[in-house]
C-alpha cells in the first residue's frame, strides 16, 4: 500500500514539473544551446523637459509669451524687440529704456511677458511648464551698474491665476553680457501665464537706464 501511494505521489510530482516546464519553456539558439532571457525592463522614465523659449530672436516662431504687461510708470518705457546691434546670440536682442521721469507718479516701472497678450488672469492661456528646473536669460546694461529690482516668473492672480511664483534680485547689470538664472526647483508650474517679468525703480536709477535681454528660456 505504501509503495502504491509513493508511486502516485511521484506521478503527481512529475506532472507538476511538466506543467512548470511548459510555462517556462526555454528558447534555443542555432547551436541548440539554451538562450538566457533578460528580465523585463522597467518602464521608461518620463520624458525629460526639452526647453521652452520665451525669446531667442524677434523672428523665431517658437518664442512664447508677449511683453504686453507694462506696469507702474509705463509711459517711461520704450521697447525695441528686434535690436540688431551686438545681440548675445542670433540676429537680434531686446532693448529696453526706462526714463524714470515718473509719468504715472509711481516711482517704478516693469514689464510682464504674458499669454495671451495683456492677460492679467482674467483669461485662459497659461502654459504647463512642469519639468523645468530654471529659467535662464542673458542681460547687460548700456553703461553698467544699472539696477533691476527683480526678475521673476509667475505670480499673476485672478480667475486664472498662475500656480506659483519665483524671483531673483536685486541684480546689478554689467556692460558685458552675463547669464542669470531663476531657480524653479520645487515650484508648481502646471499653469504659468506670466512667463517673465522685470521691475526697476526710480530710486535705484534716478537718471533712468537702458538695458538689453536675450535668449530667455525655461530649462
Amino acid at each position: 500500500m505504501k509503495r502504491i501511494l509513493f508511486v502516485i505521489l511521484l506521478l503527481f510530482g512529475l506532472i507538476g514539473l511538466a506543467w512548470a516546464a511548459d510555462d517556462e519553456e526555454p528558447a534555443y539558439d542555432s547551436n541548440g544551446d539554451v538562450i538566457k532571457t533578460q528580465p523585463t525592463a522597467a518602464p521608461a522614465a518620463a520624458t525629460a523637459f526639452k526647453g521652452f523659449l520665451v525669446y531667442e530672436d524677434k523672428s523665431t516662431t517658437s518664442n512664447h509669451y508677449a511683453p504686453s504687461g507694462w506696469m507702474g510708470d509705463y509711459n517711461d518705457l520704450n521697447l525695441d524687440y528686434g535690436y540688431n546691434k551686438e545681440p548675445h546670440g542670433g540676429k537680434t536682442c531686446i532693448k529696453i529704456s526706462y526714463s524714470a521721469r515718473g509719468s504715472q507718479n509711481q516711482g517704478w516701472a516693469g514689464m510682464f511677458w504674458q499669454n495671451p497678450p495683456g492677460n492679467w488672469g482674467e483669461k485662459k492661456g497659461g502654459y504647463n511648464l512642469t519639468g523645468a528646473t530654471k529659467l535662464t536669460f542673458w542681460a547687460r546694461g548700456e553703461k553698467g551698474n544699472e539696477k533691476i529690482k527683480a526678475f521673476k516668473i509667475g505670480g499673476i492672480s485672478g480667475a486664472y491665476s498662475d500656480t506659483d511664483v519665483a524671483s531673483m534680485g536685486p541684480v546689478i547689470l554689467h556692460k558685458d553680457w552675463r547669464q542669470y538664472s531663476i531657480n524653479l526647483k520645487g515650484k508648481d508650474l502646471t499653469y504659468i501665464s506670466g512667463g517673465f517679468c522685470w521691475v526697476a525703480t526710480a530710486a535705484d536709477n534716478p537718471t533712468g537706464i537702458t538695458f538689453y535681454l536675450d535668449d530667455i528660456k525655461y530649462e
